[in-house]
């Protein structure tokens, strides 16, 4: 018998945001479409941190999403891992402290060759809109074999994010992780991550979480591009497919929801909207936190509102109160 001691292990692309404060003209000087994600390569992140380091002083903070949920996940007093690569440099050096401070494991050995560590410059705007701007570096360098060192046996839940079904052994990992969530007992969860995510992998994804997800993150444009309809039908598709259906809205708060039950899950603000980023990673950490402590698909909710709520009222996704403290509020 398998003996589950780790509620969560995230699986993802390990990366150091850069957060910076800038108005709508920086955005349209350098070209940035504001409030989605978009890929660069090393030289042109060099060149975007220049700009941004004549207008603001960048802020430096690990992130990464299934990194933050894992976070989000101790902050609550469970138990997570870590699984992603970084390379042996500054960053890397930084990323690794930060998460093991954090009280997640994270036993990959940093390459010593290859790409530099994943960044993330991350623009936000006086209205609290995010546009990233992201070097996937090292990240997507990750392999099948980094997933030996994950001890998958000993996790409750196997947390993919979608992103890292964009790296070169994306869909790979996705099934090897699969194959160790079902050969140990584990679920299988899987976030969304991104819009374009569902809508460049449409079909693999659409396939993977068939026949393997039991818990699906995903906000309303998300979910909508993933099965090309309106959003109530795409839950409606996904909850006869799938175990539990998790679905934010923004400031209307979020659908959760099961074959049995489902759920509407109000907002909890803490105040002003400081910065969005990372919200739907600590809505994660909240709901996934629950299900492995013996919490139901309401009280799981609630968790992840907290978790988003708080993850709003101020820059970098990493919270910077105790969510176990605050969980015992509700």
């Amino acid at each position: 018998m398998t003996l589950h001691h780790i509620d969560v292990l995230a699986v993802g692309n390990a990366i150091v945001d850069i957060f910076g404060q800038c108005d709508d003209s920086f955005l349209a000087a350098n070209k940035i479409e504001k409030g989605v994600m978009t890929l660069l390569d090393p030289a042109a992140s060099a060149q975007l941190y220049a700009a941004l380091s004549t207008v603001a002083k960048p802020q430096l903070i690990s992130g990464g999403s299934a990194a933050n949920t894992a976070v989000g996940v101790v902050n609550f007093g469970g138990t997570a891992n870590f699984v992603g690569r970084v390379h042996d440099d500054d960053l890397g050096v930084a990323f690794r402290h930060d998460i093991i401070a954090a009280g997640v494991g994270f036993d990959n050995p940093p390459a010593r060759s290859g790409s530099p560590t994943a960044s993330s410059i991350i623009l936000v705007t006086p209205d609290a809109a995010r546009s990233m701007n992201t070097c996937l570096g090292a990240s997507i360098e990750f392999e099948v074999a980094d997933l030996e060192l994950a001890n998958a046996e000993a996790a409750k839940v196997i947390y993919l994010e979608g992103y890292l079904f964009d790296a070169l052994h994306g869909p790979a990992i996705f099934n090897e992780a699969a194959r160790l969530a079902h050969l140990h007992g584990a679920k299988v969860a899987l976030s969304l991550s991104d819009p374009w995510c569902a809508e460049r992998h449409r079909a693999a994804l659409r396939d993977f979480t068939a026949n393997h997800v039991s818990i699906l993150f995903g906000n309303e444009e998300e979910v909508a591009s993933l099965y090309q309809c309106e959003v109530n039908d795409a839950i409606s598709v996904l909850s006869d497919t799938i175990d539990e259906v998790v679905v934010t809205r923004g400031p209307k708060g979020a659908f959760v929801g099961s074959k049995e039950h489902s759920y509407e899950i109000p907002a909890m603000p803490r105040g002003e909207v400081i910065d969005t980023t990372g919200a739907g990673d600590l809505f994660a950490a909240g709901y996934l936190f629950g299900r492995t402590n013996g919490f139901d698909l309401l009280q799981a909710g609630r968790l992840a509102s907290l978790a988003a709520g708080e993850a709003i009222s101020h820059i970098g996704a990493r919270p910077e109160i105790s969510l176990k403290e605050l969980s015992a509020r509700l």
